[in-house]
């Protein structure tokens, strides 16, 4: 099988090089790009990343996406680097499709004049722990106030949540202040209480997940996304005595919520627009639900 031109990968930048030498010097060929280049939260990349491979493995090329299009290869990008690289990135151009997995504040939205905000979906950001951690158990329900205290380090160990747990110290994982996942949390938990300097902050959301998934004293806001990814092997605890199930997201009853958000331009051109069409279509919804997320029908 034709191996797909759908690459995730961490971005730097991509470069289309063309020609080779010849003894004479002559003008450098010009080589039009035909790629698409997508960009931001490492939350929803992993879903773009399978929407893209899908519509690549079913097209092949552009042309038989529509007669129109060019026949060439469709080849596209799919890059991590947190909501404020996606949101960045889309205002300079760097990328075709920003991903943000947080709520676009105003003044951003005054810098994407061009740009129309596609909310695709819902994520939750759960309070996991390991399996074996016996909070799990014994405390399977925590308030919110409570969950702030163990994050700002107000609470040290097991132990101070509840007398029946181990007098051992509390990790506390977290994102960094470039993903989306950090200002959700501020915004729904923390309300401007400072994070305990002594988390760990965390690159990408899969990374905050492993960090829970090796440490049995480990605590951290994770994705439901990569919750169900992860099956049996996190741990996660009700808050004020609702789970984070697709219902309880849906209407707003688990408030430690974030929407999934596309940002492409209100003029895209053709190609860009039919990859749109594909990820907010049933069949791309489809995948951001089986990756554990609540879609979100564009109208």
């Amino acid at each position: 099988m034709k191996k797909l031109l759908t690459y995730f990968l961490l971005f730097t930048c991509i470069a289309v090089i063309a020609g080779c030498g010849s003894s004479t010097t002559s003008k450098p060929q010009q080589v039009k790009d035909f790629s698409i280049k997508i960009g931001g939260s490492s939350t929803l990349a992993p879903v773009v990343a399978k929407v893209a491979d899908d519509f690549t493995e079913k097209y092949k090329t552009w042309k038989k996406v529509k007669d129109s299009l060019p026949d060439e290869p469709i080849a596209i990008f799919v890059a991590t680097g947190g909501s404020g690289f996606g949101v960045k990135s889309a205002t300079n151009g760097t990328v075709d499709i920003g991903l943000v997995s947080r709520v676009v504040t105003e003044a951003e939205k005054q810098k994407l004049p061009n740009h129309k905000l596609y909310t695709v979906g819902f994520d939750a950001l759960t309070i996991a722990v390991h399996p074996q951690n016996p909070v799990a158990k014994v405390k399977p329900n925590l308030t919110k106030d409570e969950v702030k205290r163990i994050f700002s380090g107000e609470i040290k160990t097991w132990k101070q949540l509840d007398d029946s747990l181990p007098e051992r110290p509390i990790v506390v994982a977290i994102r960094d202040l470039g993903g989306g996942a950090s200002q959700a949390f501020d915004e729904a938990v923390m309300k401007g209480t400072p994070i305990s300097k002594e988390a760990i902050q965390c690159p990408s959301m899969g990374a905050l997940a492993g960090k829970v998934q090796d440490n049995v004293d480990a605590v951290g806001y994770v994705s439901t996304g990569l919750v169900e990814q992860n099956k049996g092997k996190i741990a996660v605890l009700s808050v004020d005595g609702v789970e984070p199930t697709n219902e309880n997201i849906a209407s707003g009853k688990y408030t430690i919520a974030r929407p999934l958000i596309l940002i492409a331009k209100t003029q895209p051109d053709e190609r860009e627009q039919q990859l749109i069409n594909y990820l907010i279509s049933d069949s791309g919804l489809k995948t951001l639900e089986e990756m554990g997320f609540v879609p979100v029908k564009n109208q």
